[in-house]
């Protein structure tokens, strides 16, 4: 079988030092421009053609890569898993938040989803059985307390959700879902591949929804706003993933993985030097407070001491069980990109697999 086969494991070494941290701010550079430049997008297309056609671009780029690797089609019951992340990221996130961003703003949309960071490790821990310290709850349920207090009250009224929050909200459980499937399964397909897989998957039905949307409203848009459908395609849900990830390969990944949480400060400054929205102290506020809740539940959960087995030997570990911190074995959340991810497993063609018996 071949080296570049979904089916078998060929570790690579473990790599350190600050190349690691500028990999993955690079990753988080490219998707910190995603919601800019669908709010760009929306304003002359089809949020439902925005959605969609930038999953079959995205797609198109997987396929050719996965043929030129040579990659072996997953097993039966990795597609299923492979659903799951397609649900999450190719259909539900891009659709939501396009929908969302024709009334929200970028910066509004931005302060939203900084929540992700925190659902996806909520979502890892529920799906991994995962006990982690209370603080991690209380962290985790005061940054999506401050998230629905800014949505609600950005009118400057009483407490009230639009229905662009309410999508903004769906797409982070959305997304949170595919990146917390997405990471276990990337131990076994390697992570590339994942996303890959879950494009090409979800890309008959993106097809079809891309279809429907230029026959009831052709699509027409100045050069600008094309040029940002091709980057939401081509890089936010394909070429990113690669900095990313590289990233988080190079390590060190509990440190790496804490870079994403800039991600909603420069998509807000984005959107005020891109789209010419205000940069109000609320949105300034809330997004600090969101990204410190959401930046706490990351660090409590990855920070956990590691169990020791009474039959070991004095001062040696056993291998802890996923979501939780052991030589050479550690889980990291993804905002932009797909989440917890082991440095040993960054990169392989496929693993003998954790596999917990309860994503989202």
């Amino acid at each position: 079988m071949s080296q570049k086969s979904s089916a078998i494991a060929h570790p690579d070494p473990v790599l350190s030092g600050a190349s690691g941290l500028w990999w993955g701010l690079l990753g988080v550079l490219a998707f910190s421009f995603t919601m800019p430049f669908t709010r760009l997008a929306v304003a002359s297309l089809s949020p439902v053609f925005v959605g969609s056609a930038r999953a079959v671009l995205a797609a198109s780029l997987a396929a050719v890569c996965l043929t030129a690797t040579r990659q072996h089609l997953p097993r039966p019951r990795q597609w299923a898993r492979l659903a799951v992340v397609a649900a999450g990221v190719v259909v539900g996130f891009p659709l939501l938040t396009s929908v969302a961003l024709r009334t929200a703003s970028a910066s509004h949309g931005a302060v939203v989803v900084a929540l992700l960071p925190a659902a996806t490790a909520v979502l890892v821990v529920l799906r991994t059985s995962e006990r982690p310290a209370r603080s991690f709850w209380g962290f985790a349920a005061a940054g999506a307390l401050a998230a629905v207090v800014f949505a609600g009250l950005q009118d400057g009224g009483a407490l009230s959700l639009h229905r662009s929050d309410l999508l903004l909200f769906g797409a982070v459980l959305a997304a949170a879902a595919g990146y917390a499937e997405g990471g276990l399964l990337a131990r076994e397909l390697g992570s590339w591949q994942t996303v890959s897989w879950a494009l090409v998957l979800a890309s008959p039905l993106m097809l079809a929804l891309t279809m429907g949307a230029v026959s009831a409203e052709p699509p027409a848009a100045t050069a600008t706003q094309w040029a940002a459908f091709v980057y939401l395609g081509a890089v936010s849900m394909f070429l990113g993933f690669f900095a990313w990830y590289r990233g988080l390969a190079v390590g060190p990944m509990a440190q790496v993985s804490q870079v994403q949480l800039v991600q909603p400060v420069l998509t807000i400054a984005w959107a005020a030097l891109l789209l010419d929205e205000p940069l109000t102290w609320p949105t300034v506020a809330g997004g600090l407070v969101v990204v410190l809740c959401a930046g706490l539940a990351v660090r409590t959960r990855l920070g956990r001491p590691v169990d020791r087995s009474p039959r070991a030997p004095a001062g040696a570990r056993r291998r802890a069980p996923a979501g939780r911190v052991s030589d050479g074995a550690e889980e990291v959340v993804g905002a932009g990109g797909p989440a917890p991810q082991s440095s040993r497993w960054w990169s392989m063609r496929a693993t003998s697999a954790i596999d917990p018996d309860s994503d989202g």
